[in-house]
């Protein structure tokens, strides 16, 4: 069996190589000149998605990234990679989590595949909430944190990581899967791919015309940078590591 159409996210984020820096006021992250790419999570939703049609598995991929114009370079990255057509939801606004997983829904019920693969979660938020949102959306089985994927009959075998090790689990189709690290090295795009991706078609679809309700439910009251690291010390005793332990670290 081979499932007719897989729809993958991805998302375009300030890359992971990047130091972060965070506005004067605290309302954000400036981003300003800053360099922008696809979640390296999402890179290998992409890659696990290309290689279930290299297989003969998936018969179309579609990749389908929300966010504004600039959000064309991630899909257009995603086409080198392999798929097939795009679909950029157009949005100015950054979305929760729980609009994320509406949009998706709103595609998936006009696109209808038989799978959706997204990465665990986006390195900008760290949420690791849409792929399960979706999923209880639209009440369709999910698979998340995935190592490993299989397609036998017409059910997903997946392994997922767990706090215990791995978990071995049979899907029925369709479903929601998202993906962690070790599941695939994810390609580089070559020129000529590049170059065709040019020329395969991206739908654009402004966010409003899909009837969704994209309204924030939660408010950002600010956001600091992580303290740096104070430098070590010596002690002299055991008993001195133990007095700074409990009265000025306050770790036991």
């Amino acid at each position: 069996m081979s499932l007719s159409r897989v729809l993958v996210g991805v998302k375009r984020v300030v890359d992971y190589a990047v130091k972060i820096r965070v506005k004067p006021d605290g309302s954000g992250v400036d981003k300003t000149n800053v360099k922008m790419s696809m979640n390296p999570f999402c890179e290998i939703a992409v890659e696990e998605s290309v290689r279930l049609k290299e297989r003969g598995l998936a018969q179309e991929v579609v990749a389908m990234t929300i966010g504004p114009s600039q959000n064309m370079d991630t899909i257009r990255t995603a086409l080198a990679m392999g798929a097939d057509r795009g679909i950029h939801v157009v949005c100015d606004q950054d979305l929760e989590p729980l609009a994320v997983s509406k949009v998706f829904q709103a595609v998936v019920q006009k696109e209808t595949p038989q799978a959706v693969i997204l990465g665990k979660q986006a390195i900008d938020d760290d949420c690791n909430q849409t792929g399960q949102m979706l999923a209880g959306l639209l009440d369709w089985p999910q698979g998340t944190f995935l190592s490993k994927l299989e397609v036998e009959n017409d059910a997903l075998k997946v392994t997922r990581e767990v706090d215990g090790g791995l978990e071995t689990l049979n899907l029925s189709i369709p479903a929601v899967l998202t993906c962690d690290l070790r599941l695939n090295e994810p390609r580089y795009a070559s020129l000529p791919n590049i170059m065709k991706a040019k020329r395969k078609p991206v739908e654009s679809i402004p966010v409003a015309d899909l009837g969704v309700d994209i309204k924030s439910h939660l408010d950002v009251l600010r956001i600091e940078e992580t303290p740096k690291r104070q430098g070590g010390g010596k002690v002299e005793s055991v008993a001195e590591l133990v007095d700074k332990l409990k009265n000025e670290a306050g770790v036991i």
